[in-house]
């Protein structure tokens, strides 16, 4: 645990750890931009990162890829990152402020949806009976006919190691949102039926006309729940 918690203690890394839960493979120059560090400096941290089994790479010739080591590991940052205190963060354009409100609303977190828009699914689900928390988060029967009225296949135990039903402690929120194998079909399920689409070299997603409809329908979704919020969010990790 020591030894993890002084990975993440250096700010370039835990940056570059954050920017890998969009679930995507970055070259190392990408990451080096990215935390605005330079090059040989994202090397010393990536080779860290790498040995202490945050991260996996893949060389291609001279590129380096890297991508975090798996869903677990995007579960613990995010769930370390809601622990986190919040401090405050003066708002400089209208375009950062829009791109705060757009990230708190609706993000990936890695291969799952989370942000308030997770939030409200997980919040659903429950009250509809498809998951229960009496002992832990599970998928009960219900939501198990509810998952294959919607066409996705039974994910238990589909993936090796992989828990059927997780929650992760939202960053913004500060509630859980719904990850583990289920929480994955749904996020991918509503990519493919373009409910939800993600912004272009972000993690943010934007639920479309057809996904309003969807998560009304099938959730009973509030209007607010299904786009950012008019108040700007006036901290963050």
């Amino acid at each position: 645990m020591a030894a993890l918690a002084q990975l993440l203690a250096d700010r370039t890394r835990a940056t570059i750890c954050m920017a890998l839960l969009d679930g995507g493979t970055w070259t190392a120059g990408e990451l080096a931009d990215y935390a605005a560090v330079a090059p040989s400096t994202t090397t010393e941290h990536l080779n860290l990162l790498v040995s202490g089994g945050l991260l996996t790479e893949q060389r291609r010739g001279r590129r380096r890829y890297v991508r975090l080591a798996g869903p677990d590991t995007a579960e613990a940052l995010e769930n370390l990152a809601g622990l986190a205190p919040y401090r405050q963060v003066p708002v400089r354009s209208l375009a950062e402020a829009n791109h705060r409100r757009a990230l708190h609303h609706a993000r990936t977190c890695y291969d799952h949806i989370a942000g308030a828009l997770g939030v409200a699914i997980a919040d659903a689900m429950t009250a509809r009976g498809l998951l229960a928390r009496d002992y832990g988060l599970v998928l009960t029967s219900d939501g198990a006919r509810w998952l294959a009225a919607l066409g996705i296949p039974d994910t238990a135990p589909s993936v090796a190691h992989r828990a059927h039903v997780r929650t992760c402690l939202d960053w913004t929120v500060r509630r859980q949102h719904l990850s583990g194998a289920v929480g994955a079909a749904l996020c991918r399920h509503a990519m493919d039926r373009a409910w939800i689409v993600k912004a272009p070299g972000t993690r943010i997603l934007t639920v479309t006309d057809a996904g309003r409809t969807a998560f009304r329908e099938r959730l009973a979704l509030p209007d607010e729940a299904l786009a950012p919020s008019l108040t700007l969010p006036v901290a963050r990790p």
